[in-house]
């Protein structure tokens, strides 16, 4: 067994893997070994399922990028038990299946945009935080800011790439809802 990522097992919420520059940054955290991904089927056909309304074609590509994602972290891929899901409550009950998998996992904490779908108290009584994706990928720039960096340009390069000319990466941070690691990084 491999030595464990400093920021431990961290549910990514359907909502953080939409957006894509804000998925290719967290995915490139993990890559980077910084945390250890976890999700569900269930969490990977939202995900798919909100690129809907980008148009007919987004769920196709939506689809095969969480092909991809599995194949990137195979180990992230968890079936919690139906019984802990029913145990639980949540004020969205759709969201039950994220802590369920949180729970399963033994994860440190829910990476989400909803909190308050997930409140602190809730989280707490299972051992579990709520961290914005900001917030928690700011933290991690305080510990290893080359590494985020490098992340974050390598996000940016692709995106040039697709828009065919410069991005600057205060609007790149923006687009991304990533205030505070902007900030950092100098955007």
């Amino acid at each position: 067994m491999g030595k464990p990522a400093p920021f431990g097992r961290v549910v990514l919420d359907a909502c953080v893997l939409f957006p894509t520059v804000l998925r290719e940054v967290l995915q490139g955290a993990a890559k980077a070994g910084l945390f250890q991904p976890v999700y569900s089927d269930r969490i990977l056909r939202e995900w798919v399922l909100a690129t809907a309304k980008l148009g007919p074609a987004a769920p196709a590509l939506a689809a095969t990028e969480a092909a991809l994602f599995r194949a990137d972290f195979p180990a992230g891929l968890i079936r919690p038990h139906p019984e802990i899901e029913a145990r639980l409550l949540l004020p969205d009950p759709d969201d039950l299946h994220v802590l369920a998998t949180a729970i399963a996992a033994g994860a440190e904490a829910i990476v989400t945009l909803n909190a308050q779908d997930f409140p602190g108290h809730v989280l707490a009584a299972e051992g579990l935080s709520r961290r914005d994706p900001d917030g928690f990928l700011w933290e991690m720039h305080s510990h290893q800011p080359e590494r985020i960096a490098a992340i974050v340009e390598a996000v940016r390069t692709r995106a040039e790439a697709m828009a065919e000319g410069p991005v600057p990466l205060k609007s790149l941070m923006k687009r991304a809802r990533l205030y505070r690691l902007g900030k950092a990084l100098g955007a």
